[in-house]
């Protein structure tokens, strides 16, 4: 008998949410298969998104640390494909994205990662699947929760540590005195 996923009911909000989704398009038709799965995930939520890409799955992390301080995004979608070569580079990108990924989860960003590491071609189209198992989807979803249990338990947190006060917060996509940068 085949097992069953369990998957739970969407998130839902109060307010609007914006994720940034950063992609890491080596593989491009996976990636556009995560960032349908991703983008959709997020309509249904009642969600906006931006997007970027970066150069591959090492720089996801970064990316959105950076977005983390210079912006306002609700959350963050990691998506890219690392697919198995013959080095041992595949284990040194899957395993630093990854940790990288979970350090900043573990600082309180809301992060969905949904960067595929497979052993071939066939698992990663598998994995992408729109009609399938859509790991980009999966990745909003995670994020979208995260999200959601952030707002149930926290609330604004003005002038802790190294953040700047409310008003100098930038809104997702718009640039502070500066309209040409």
């Amino acid at each position: 008998m085949a097992e069953k996923e369990y998957t739970l009911p969407r998130a839902e909000f109060d307010r609007p949410v914006k994720l940034l989704i950063v992609v890491a398009p080596f593989y491009r038709d996976i990636a556009d298969h995560l960032i349908a799965g991703a983008t959709a995930e997020i309509e249904a939520s009642g969600g906006t998104w931006d997007l970027v890409e970066v150069p591959g799955a090492l720089e996801v992390p970064t990316a959105i640390g950076i977005a983390e301080r210079m912006s306002n995004f609700d959350g963050y979608v990691a998506l890219g494909c690392v697919i198995r070569g013959e080095t041992t580079h595949y284990e040194t990108v899957c395993n630093d994205s990854s940790r990288g990924i979970t350090l900043l989860g573990l600082q309180g960003l809301c992060i969905g990662n949904g960067i595929l590491t497979v052993e071939n071609r066939d698992q990663a189209v598998a994995r992408a699947d729109p009609e399938q198992m859509n790991k980009g989807a999966g990745a909003a979803a995670a994020a979208l929760h995260l999200i959601a249990l952030s707002r149930k338990w926290g609330g604004s947190r003005k002038g802790v540590g190294f953040v700047p006060a409310a008003e100098e917060y930038r809104i997702a996509g718009e640039l502070k005195d500066n309209p040409k940068a």
